[in-house]
């Protein structure tokens, strides 16, 4: 997957060797994913060495994440036909897949309260403190330095894709196009999964990907125009909170939502940073 990871928990006290259990996990799914990595399963499909039918169970499992994500956006996923060279790349969902799952190394020790983020996909789980959630920050695209806006979370996955300085970071695989209607798409639901998948497929999908992602159930979509405004319906908004004082001289801060947003809450700190995401 290329990218880092980090994890908070709140627990009077964590087993030993839990935490190397979850990284584990995401290093394992590294290793076995990794279009970039020689030895890796998608690699060895790639070169000839091993079919579909002969890979692991994670793999075929990734895979029909990547087929069922196919039909449903009529395309415009395709793990196979975004790529010039033709070959299978599920960076698409695979990085949300390897966080659902090492989160679930938590969750079976019977921890409850964590923000396990990975790449700038972030499961949040529970809260920090009685009565806050975690506060998930979500980097402008147009400038590194700083947070474009915060959401307080409880108990979902947060994925946003983007352009984020890369030429042909996210494509329509229909056409091949790189998106460039909006800047980023941020996805919130209760499975990284498919948050991961959503994001990627509306950014994709340009001014149509917020109606797409409305249109799954339990799943809510946010965008950054690449102008800077912030493009969200109402349900999103609701999770918005005071966004992080640019610095001086930064560029301009993103406008207050489309439509009717909430007063802005309070919070200073993100619990996660924005993504930093392989190329799709």
């Amino acid at each position: 997957m290329g990218t880092v990871a980090s994890l908070v928990v709140r627990a009077p006290s964590v087993p030993d060797g839990l935490l190397d259990e979850v990284f584990a996990e995401l290093h394992a799914a590294d290793r076995r994913f990794s279009p970039w990595k020689p030895e890796s399963e998608v690699s060895r499909i790639a070169r000839g060495e091993l079919t579909r039918d002969s890979a692991s169970a994670d793999l075929r499992e990734v895979l029909r994440v990547c087929e069922e994500l196919r039909v449903a956006s009529d395309g415009v996923f395709d793990a196979v036909r975004w790529r010039t060279d033709g070959m299978i790349d599920p960076t698409g969902v695979v990085k949300g897949w390897a966080a659902e799952r090492a989160a679930l190394v938590l969750r079976a020790e019977g921890v409850t309260d964590y923000c396990l983020n990975v790449g700038g996909d972030v499961i949040a789980a529970g809260e920090p403190f009685p009565g806050r959630g975690w506060l998930v920050g979500i980097r402008d695209p147009r400038d590194a330095r700083r947070v474009a806006f915060l959401l307080e979370i409880r108990d979902a996955s947060v994925a946003t894709s983007g352009v984020y300085g890369r030429e042909r970071h996210i494509v329509d695989a229909r056409t091949g196009k790189t998106a460039d209607a909006v800047a980023s798409v941020t996805v919130v639901g209760p499975r990284m999964t498919l948050a991961d998948g959503y994001a990627t497929i509306a950014a994709a999908l340009g001014g149509e990907g917020l109606a797409w992602v409305g249109g799954r159930p339990g799943y809510l979509a946010g965008a950054i125009a690449p102008d800077g405004r912030l493009l969200a319906h109402r349900p999103f908004a609701a999770l918005l909170r005071r966004p992080v004082a640019r610095p001086p001289g930064a560029p301009g801060t993103p406008g207050t939502p489309e439509g009717d947003g909430p007063e802005p809450g309070s919070g200073a700190e993100a619990s996660g940073s924005g993504p930093d995401e392989a190329a799709r």
